[in-house]
């Protein structure tokens, strides 16, 4: 059985960076969800539209297929996903075991972080509305949360640790 990692959390929260650790220390197959946005729903974030519920079903499912994909050829995978409620986990682990990885801080921290990004077609504008929609994990799902106001490595460390917990017991 592979390991399927979802690294969630709203915009700015570090969501790539945290996957992309878990790629490079750990080996799995890594996506960036945001690549599997189909235009459309791009371009309505990119005016400081906020996605609803049916922009996002086929995206989920989409990237859902694509761990499923991996199970398949036996990979461990980890993806990067808002995966704000507890509806979209749902999709997102339908036929595949997938451990969250939930980056969770502090509006102005990630405000701030979201400010200086560039080249990215999500506004800061659109922060509250993702605050708005977040769901943190229950208790009956398998995940762990990072509060991300703490310096990066530390953030990256704690996650690489919980994959590798998650790894041993699965």
């Amino acid at each position: 059985m592979s390991i399927h990692v979802v690294v969630m959390g709203v915009a700015g929260s570090g969501k790539s960076t945290v996957a992309q650790a878990i790629r490079d220390r750990l080996g799995f197959d890594m996506a960036e969800g945001d690549d599997f946005h189909p235009q459309q729903n791009i371009d309505k974030m990119s005016a400081g539209i906020a996605l609803t519920d049916e922009d996002r079903w086929p995206w989920l499912r989409v990237i859902n297929t694509w761990m499923i994909a991996k199970e398949a050829i036996n990979h461990n995978s980890v993806v990067s996903s808002s995966a704000l409620k507890r509806s979209y986990r749902e999709v997102l682990g339908e036929g595949v075991d997938v451990f969250f990885v939930h980056l969770d801080g502090a509006f102005d921290a990630v405000y701030e972080h979201m400010k200086a990004r560039q080249n990215h077609f999500m506004p800061v504008s659109l922060l509250k509305s993702q605050y708005a929609d977040l769901q943190p994990l229950e208790a009956d799902e398998r995940g762990v949360v990072i509060n991300v106001n703490q310096p990066v490595e530390d953030v990256v460390n704690q996650a690489i640790a919980a994959v590798e917990a998650y790894q041993r017991q699965a």
